[in-house]
């Protein structure tokens, strides 16, 4: 059907109800609104399902939505497990709740139950939750750190993880051969709580997952002794991570928390955010206000679906809080937990650090000073989880720390996902640590760079909406891949990695040989200098990410080099 076909299919169709209709209607005098949300199904992509809340195929709502679900619970079918059940976590954004229900109950009338929790919940603990419960699947309503508009739909398999290879293409078949919208099924929901195919979840859960969090914890006994000193500033962003955040601090002993009040409450519009993005510094605008308010030691945030975590650090010379890249913090938190454990002495047996290919390279250096094995995986945190299975599986290593440059870590195999409420409760422990050896947390970032050197990372991203758009960024990666640079600026290229052939060829000596990794679409550019260069199409948004790392002697060197580079990338495309 064209995009004006199913425009009408969607005005005429009984299936669909009269606020769709009327949705609709208002725009059938837009023929670009029309094709926009017509052209396309809404995509079912290796993480499930993305976009901007409203009527039509290439739109999230609760027909794209129970769509979906009927694919998933066709495959779940086919595996035999339907028996286990779906565990299923909401945030706190626009038509969340409804989407998950929409899903339960698309479960349900498959046979297949669903777990729900009563009221929004970190992205983190339905990992967690899915593997306590032994389900097979697992679903969180969530885009994350996107824009208002925007709502989604990720699924998690048995191990806790999102899904991935074969599973993840399996799973986008059994969706896209869903072509019928009349062989949706769905119930009422009553019928469906009585037929015990829809079960409410919740505290049983939280409490188990507190309790999981605090093994993680190497010295109680300082934070025990600094709790009374150290002060924390904290925002949710209007999300998941206000209740099990502050939960987690005061269960720990830590007196002085003090929240963001306009950013404390569940608000699907994020009035007070431009963009609810840890990474975006504007976003920290209050926190910081309040945190010189405060005198605070650090300044902590959560993403709305709370896996991720952005941070500021006191510098006590300028008086100035400092912000911490996802690298930074992450590093910050591996480096004390590698140290710690050695000091400890509980370090497991062939322990493994596990980083994405665009993390910084610091983590490479970390992992070899405390004889820890680095494993590189693909940028997803849902291939760290798999390396947690594969450890599991197979005994090789034992995981201690995940990590990649978005802002997401893992410490514990809790849940094989970023973990943004275990990475608050680490990075109290680190701030607990420093305060009590006389120094900030920013000084102890600035020691790690004069021991492992100045690694500095950044990413130019470049934002094309649309059909256009997608066929634009597909150029550029065409462009890239069929005549890739041989330098950028005086950085020559020494090896190009395409992870969609699998082949990494070495320019100077002309040898290939196999990445080990799975397929995807990027594009790895290793520079002379200890510099690299990396190029993404976003595979939830409609942008082609550039990332990029140097070192340098200095903080002022390796920033100089990395602005540098980034002009060089802007030159050759």
């Amino acid at each position: 059907m064209s995009y004006m076909d199913e425009f009408n299919f969607w005005l005429a169709d009984d299936y669909f109800d009269a606020a769709t209709k009327e949705e609709l209607k208002s725009i059938a005098d837009n023929e670009k609104e029309v094709e926009d949300r017509f052209y396309k199904e809404l995509e079912f992509g290796t993480g499930g399902l993305r976009g901007v809340i409203g009527a039509g195929t290439n739109r999230m709502n609760i027909y794209t939505v129970r769509k979906a679900t009927q694919g998933l619970a066709n495959y779940i079918i086919k595996q035999g497990g339907q028996e286990r059940g779906v565990a299923i976590a909401y945030d706190s954004r626009r038509m969340s709740p409804e989407f998950a229900d929409e899903a339960a109950l698309c479960l349900a009338a498959n046979g297949i139950k669903a777990y729900v929790f009563d009221a929004l919940r970190p992205t983190p603990e339905l990992s967690f939750a899915l593997r306590t419960l032994h389900c097979i699947s697992g679903i969180v309503v969530t885009a994350s750190h996107n824009p208002p508009e925007y709502n989604g739909y990720k699924v998690y398999w048995e191990d806790g993880a999102q899904v991935t290879a074969p599973k993840d293409k399996e799973i986008i078949t059994e969706v896209k051969n869903v072509t019928d919208y009349h062989t949706v099924k769905t119930m009422d929901k009553q019928a469906a709580m009585e037929a015990g195919l829809y079960q409410v979840i919740g505290k049983e859960i939280d409490d188990a997952y507190m309790t999981e969090l605090k093994k993680q914890i190497i010295h109680p006994e300082i934070i025990q002794e600094m709790a009374d000193e150290i002060k924390i500033v904290y925002t949710p962003f209007h999300g998941t991570g206000n209740v099990p955040v502050r939960r987690i601090l005061k269960e720990l002993g830590f007196k002085q928390v003090y929240v963001v009040p306009e950013q404390e409450l569940p608000d699907p519009d994020f009035t007070t955010l431009e963009y609810p993005n840890p990474e975006d510094p504007k976003a920290f605008t209050l926190a910081l206000k309040l945190a010189k308010e405060k005198n605070a030691d650090i300044v902590l945030a959560t993403d709305p679906d709370a896996d991720r975590l952005g941070i500021y650090a006191l510098d006590t010379k300028s008086g100035e809080y400092v912000p911490f890249t996802g690298n930074m913090s992450g590093m910050l938190i591996a480096d004390y937990i590698l140290r710690e454990r050695v000091a400890t002495g509980t370090m497991p047996e062939n322990p493994a650090m596990v980083k994405t290919i665009v993390t910084t390279n610091m983590a490479d250096v970390i992992a070899k000073e405390y004889g820890v094995k680095l494993i590189e995986v693909l940028t997803g945190f849902k291939f760290i989880g798999e390396q947690i299975k594969l450890f599991e599986q197979t005994g090789s290593n034992h995981y201690v720390f995940g990590l990649e440059e978005s802002y997401g870590c893992l410490a514990g195999t809790h849940a094989r996902d970023k973990d943004a409420v275990v990475a608050v409760m680490c990075l109290c422990e680190v701030a607990a640590w420093c305060k009590k050896n006389g120094k900030t947390v920013w000084d102890q970032m600035l020691e790690m760079y004069q021991k492992y050197g100045y690694f500095k990372e950044d990413l130019y991203t470049i934002t094309l909406k649309g059909i256009d758009g997608s066929k634009q960024i597909a150029a550029i990666m065409d462009k890239l891949r069929s005549n890739p640079p041989k330098q950028f600026g005086e950085l020559k290229v020494t090896e190009v990695r395409d992870y969609d052939t699998g082949k990494i060829t070495n320019l100077t000596t002309g040898e290939v040989r196999d990445t080990g990794l799975p397929k995807s679409n990027v594009l790895y550019f290793d520079l002379t200098n200890d510099s690299w260069c990396c190029a993404r199409p976003s595979g939830t948004e409609p942008k082609i990410k550039f990332y990029m790392g140097v070192k340098g002697t200095s903080l002022e060197d390796a920033a100089q080099k990395n602005a540098k580079l980034t002009e060089e990338l802007k030159a050759i495309l």
